[in-house]
């Protein structure tokens, strides 16, 4: 009798913890489950993952990579109004979550690994980017970005950003070498300025264009970054003279030291931050490379004065730059140079 009663009581207490830890809607009491909304790609989230909606103000920042620059990660904050932050990237951490959240005031940041084409077209991770009030683009290998987000869902939301939402957008190092019109796609592996000197179609010197981020003021620019730190000059000037001779067109450069960021308004206005210098590289309508041909060292003279170099520093606040003209809107922290290169040797001269 003794071992009926224990076999029936553990049968009760079974039934009745099986029911209450049910989640059958028929039962009074008993919670209904929900499905929380899928964040596909993302590997971390700081914050309300609730979306808001705040005021913005468009702009744009270049950041040369190597340490991130502060002071340029608050102006795109005070620009998004305060709303969620998108951290997008291919490789790498969530680090970026607790280094922005700690910089200002935002509603959340998120980080988005978006390491394949199926991702990219993923309709969640559109809408998560679609949804940002800042997004920023991690540095890496931008032909990881091309490869795995051109003419994806990914593509189409960040230029949602830029040209309808008008929301503060950047990048570092990879990440701002995909925000112009023109971009080194680095698909066959880097280019030093000493190989592109020498021979200006060699087979990493890989560039597109028109097919991929459509950002205001960067229609008729390439960029690129770590400039001074890894002697870029010479593969910046091949870049140039390629889409002069290539596509007849007449383009420009924005490039970027470490540890500095050109920061761009939505009237395109730009100022430089950080520690360290900004380039912005200007080429002239009848002023082509004088020898630019496959296996050739490039002579691109015109008398010394090929292209003509702004050189900003951060070093001296309120410096700005007018990306409607592409010319100085001021002279603080200002130098300019003409450079020239004459048998693959480059030439700078102070103007």
């Amino acid at each position: 009798m003794k071992r009926f009663s224990s076999l029936f009581i553990g049968f009760v207490l079974l039934t009745a913890c099986s029911k209450s830890d049910s989640l059958n809607p028929f039962d009074p009491g008993v919670p209904t489950p929900t499905n929380p909304v899928a964040r596909p790609s993302s590997i971390g989230v700081v914050g309300d993952t609730a979306d808001v909606q705040t005021t913005t103000k468009a702009g744009m920042v270049i950041m040369g990579g190597g340490t991130d620059v502060d002071a340029a990660f608050q102006w795109m904050i005070s620009r998004s109004g305060g709303g969620d932050v998108v951290i997008i990237r291919a490789t790498g951490t969530d680090a970026y979550n607790p280094y922005v959240k700690n910089l200002g005031t935002v509603n959340s940041v998120e980080t988005l690994k978006i390491d394949s084409r199926k991702l990219a077209d993923d309709d969640g991770v559109a809408r998560i980017i679609r949804n940002a009030e800042m997004l920023f683009i991690a540095g890496g290998d931008q032909s990881d970005y091309t490869g795995y987000w051109k003419g994806t869902k990914v593509m189409a939301a960040i230029n949602y950003l830029l040209n309808e939402k008008k929301v503060p957008v950047g990048g570092t190092s990879a990440g701002a070498a995909i925000l112009s019109n023109y971009y080194y796609t680095g698909e066959r592996g880097s280019v030093t300025s000493a190989e592109a000197l020498a021979n200006p179609y060699a087979q990493t010197i890989t560039i597109g264009r028109d097919d991929f981020l459509q950002a205001p003021f960067l229609q008729n620019v390439i960029t690129d970054q770590h400039f001074s730190q890894r002697t870029r000059e010479g593969r910046s000037a091949v870049f140039l003279g390629r889409i002069m001779k290539d596509w007849s067109k007449t383009p420009n450069a924005i490039a970027v030291d470490e540890r500095t960021a050109v920061c761009i308004d939505e009237n395109g206005m730009a100022e430089v931050l950080g520690t360290n210098k900004a380039f912005f590289l200007k080429t002239s309508t009848g002023k082509a490379p004088e020898t630019l041909n496959a296996n050739q060292t490039v002579t691109w003279n015109n008398d010394g004065k090929a292209i003509h170099a702004s050189v900003i520093s951060a070093a001296v606040r309120n410096n700005q730059f007018n990306l409607n003209t592409f010319e100085p809107a001021n002279t603080l922290g200002l130098e300019s140079y003409w450079w020239s290169i004459v048998a693959g040797n480059m030439i700078i001269v102070s103007q």
